[in-house]
């Protein structure tokens, strides 16, 4: 027994259990707004941001303790005072952020509130349909992905793609597969107006999300939100289809592929956009593979094998496998667009 490394990992693991603990506390700060007070507020104390929030006292300054312990806040000893700083904020406060995160935390708690549905699927070899999952699911998936697709969806992935943006810009016919509660859809309604777009997606409490945020931003006059499965959804001759970080969820994304290439446009694009991942297990063992390893293992690849055939990819797939689905599916050509730290983005022609 080599002592050094039980007591590092002891360590390790203690750190990872206040982490998922102060996860709750994270959670709990962005749904209170205390955040956002604090954001561009400077040193405060505990009475201070009670004050400012309309909250206990005694419970802000565990919270804020909490925060400190966490390196989330700074603390003043002398002065006992807690700040956040500016590029915290960008991640936990300011939701005009490119790098948001907080609500995706909501991910994480239903993943604890569907623990027992995870085991029952380990035990039998069952899937889990996306419906099946606790609703902040939905809420916490959209949060998470649309801080990406706000930031670069429009600004530097469809510029990436051959001839796509132009097409957009004087009137093109899109369809976004998988679409869930929308974000991807109407953030593309809303900077190419010329266009028209259907969002599909399986779930129908989804879809009507869906139409409601539609609706709210404007845009539902360009904006069709439909019921419908990846093999099997409505109309041809686009322009360009989408998948936003879903084929990997797909019982039969190579079915779900075909589909897509026959309801192309003779020039259309078929535009991936799924997790970063290396081609490799060794690639991928980080901090962001460790991410998307707990979400493919609770939610993707269980959703894939609660339909049929049931390939489950995994979000960890990687390009060479994302090749191979889209090569049996008659794609001749496939290449990777550009990349960010969580995304690959991917074009596909027939």
């Amino acid at each position: 027994m080599d002592e050094k490394k039980l007591q590092a990992f002891l360590g390790q693991f203690v750190t990872d259990m206040g982490a998922s603990m102060s996860g709750v506390m994270t959670n709990i700060g962005h749904k209170l707004g205390l955040y956002k007070l604090m954001a561009g507020a400077g040193p405060l104390t505990p009475a201070e941001l009670a004050l400012k929030t309309g909250i206990h006292q005694r419970y802000v300054l565990e919270w804020l303790n909490n925060q400190a312990a966490g390196g989330y806040v700074t603390y003043d000893p002398i002065e006992r005072t807690y700040e956040l700083p500016e590029e915290h904020a960008m991640v936990l406060a300011n939701e005009a952020s490119p790098v948001f995160m907080a609500p995706g935390l909501e991910t994480v708690a239903s993943m604890w509130l569907d623990e027992d549905l995870i085991l029952n699927a380990f035990r039998s070899g069952k899937g889990i349909g996306w419906h099946e999952h606790h609703p902040r699911l939905f809420c916490g998936v959209e949060a998470f992905f649309k801080t990406g697709y706000r930031a670069h969806l429009t600004t530097e992935w469809i510029p990436a793609l051959e001839g796509v943006e132009e097409k957009l810009r004087a009137g093109a016919k899109v369809a976004d597969v998988g679409c869930g509660h929308g974000a991807s859809t109407i953030i593309m309604a809303q900077m190419y107006p010329n266009s028209s777009f259907w969002g599909f997606d399986f779930h129908d409490k989804s879809i009507e999300v869906a139409r409601q945020r539609a609706s709210e931003v404007g845009v539902a006059d360009r904006v069709r939100f439909e019921v419908a499965a990846a093999k099997d959804f409505p109309g041809s001759d686009y322009d360009l289809v989408c998948f936003m970080d879903c084929l990997h969820d797909l019982g039969d994304p190579v079915g779900a592929a075909k589909h897509t290439r026959e309801v192309l446009a003779a020039d259309g694009t078929m535009l991936l956009v799924e997790p970063f991942a290396g081609n490799n297990v060794e690639d991928n063992l980080n901090p962001v593979g460790r991410l998307f390893y707990a979400g493919s293992t609770a939610i993707c690849t269980p959703n894939s094998l609660s339909q049929e055939v049931g390939l489950g990819l995994g979000a960890q797939a990687g390009f060479s496998r994302l090749n191979h689905v889209m090569s049996q599916a008659g794609f001749s050509r496939f290449r990777r667009a550009t990349q960010t730290p969580f995304n690959l983005i991917l074009e596909a022609r027939p």
